[in-house]
């Protein structure tokens, strides 16, 4: 078997299963998750149909370049939401089955294993893909710290010239997860610099684009920066976006992966052999969800709302800070984090993740650590519920330490 599979680590949730595994939940208490980012808002209703009435289709190969009216009907929402020039749906745009796929997927295209030690730069915490998409191309992940000293983006300027020299592939990840901290378009343009320089490719995943609290501004977007500079080659740029989040459809997997024709072609060959074409219902249901805002204007009020709630109830007892954008809070913990999530399992039945489960030390420090993640999915109603019980619990343990203090 392939070496490099030893260098994976065990994925955060096996992490917490054994955590959990150790206590006893409250089982006077309904179970409530806050720890996997999977939407549990209903998915639309007309794509739903649109599936059902695509059914036939079970009965054709899909192709792995995807339907035509797919990639334009994605080329159309980036334009539109992004303010771009131009962008070509025949060879800017591929379809894919959900943004993880295709992340790991890219990454394995994209490094060049000829190099002497490539590395793939990602920001720390962070999605585990990453990590493991760096490994088994062949390269060695670098993690870059996101504090919140630093607005809980990572500080690029800091990094080494020799760093990003052996740099092949930059993942960055805005709205951020678990942070949920943006990029400005300043911040994106100082970052298309760099690859310039130092001739590597950026890849900007924005799965949460389109989750921001309601009166703040949209979150900005690697190709909108590249428009901005004229750069509608989107030159060494490439994003994805998924449904996942925006309509509710984390079982759909569908998604796509957009920007630089030159880096687009040779990764649709790499695809043609990987064989994940997406099926061709899927892509009649996606079409449908690209094409309608309301569904996702309703989503983003439901999270408004659930923020809104969190933060007026846990205010009181504990340092909360409304995130930029997505459906994370990102909580410091007054223990240490991986006792914080088994104890409020074990107290008040709920999951939560420790942020050091999806971090990695860097010199001694481990970003995540102190933190829990907390994947605001529930309904408007348990989530009220949740942040109840999660005031409950910090209340006892703030007595606890001004007792032993």
């Amino acid at each position: 078997m392939n070496p490099d599979l030893s260098k994976l680590q065990p994925y955060p949730f096996e992490k917490l299963a054994k955590l959990k595994a150790a206590v006893s939940p409250n089982m006077a208490l309904e179970h409530i998750s806050l720890s996997i980012g999977e939407p549990k808002h209903p998915s639309p209703v007309f794509v739903q149909q649109a599936m059902i009435d695509s059914i036939r289709s079970l009965e054709n190969y899909p192709t792995t370049k995807g339907l035509p009216e797919l990639s334009s009907v994605c080329a159309d929402w980036l334009g539109r939401r992004f303010k771009l020039n131009a962008i070509d749906p025949v060879t800017q745009v591929i379809p894919v089955n959900g943004t993880r796929e295709a992340i790991f997927a890219f990454a394995q295209a994209a490094v060049d294993r000829s190099q002497p030690q490539p590395l793939v730069l990602s920001p720390n915490p962070f999605y585990q893909i990453y990590e493991g998409a760096a490994y088994l191309a062949g390269a060695e992940p670098y993690f870059l710290p996101c504090l919140e000293a630093t607005g809980f983006n990572a500080d690029y300027a800091s990094v080494p010239a020799d760093v990003w020299q052996r740099c092949q592939l930059l993942f960055v990840c805005s709205p951020g997860n678990p942070t949920g901290s943006t990029l400005s378009l300043a911040q994106y343009k100082e970052l298309i610099a760099l690859a310039d320089q130092y001739n590597f490719i950026i890849a900007s995943d924005e799965c949460y684009s389109e989750l921001w609290v309601d009166g703040k501004e949209a979150p900005a977007g690697l190709l909108q920066a590249c428009a901005e500079l004229g750069r509608d080659d989107y030159d060494k740029c490439v994003v994805f976006h998924s449904l996942s989040k925006r309509s509710n459809l984390p079982g759909l997997r569908s998604g796509f992966i957009a920007g630089d024709a030159k880096l687009l072609k040779p990764f649709l060959l790499y695809r043609t052999y990987h064989g994940c074409a997406q099926p061709v219902q899927t892509q009649m249901a996606a079409i449908a969800a690209w094409k309608d805002e309301a569904h996702v204007e309703e989503n983003r009020r439901q999270y408004t709302e659930k923020f809104k709630t969190f933060i007026e109830i846990l205010e009181p007892v504990i340092d909360i800070q409304q995130t930029d954008a997505s459906f994370y809070l990102w909580l410091k913990t007054p223990i240490a984090d991986d006792l914080f999530a088994q104890r409020l399992f074990a107290e008040q039945h709920i999951t939560v993740l420790p942020g050091s489960y999806i971090s990695r030390a860097v010199e001694g420090i481990n970003p995540g650590a102190g933190r829990v993640r907390m994947a605001l999915v529930a309904s408007v109603e348990e989530c009220r519920e949740a942040a109840q019980r999660i005031r409950s619990f910090i209340e006892t343990l703030n007595a606890e330490l001004a007792e032993s203090a």
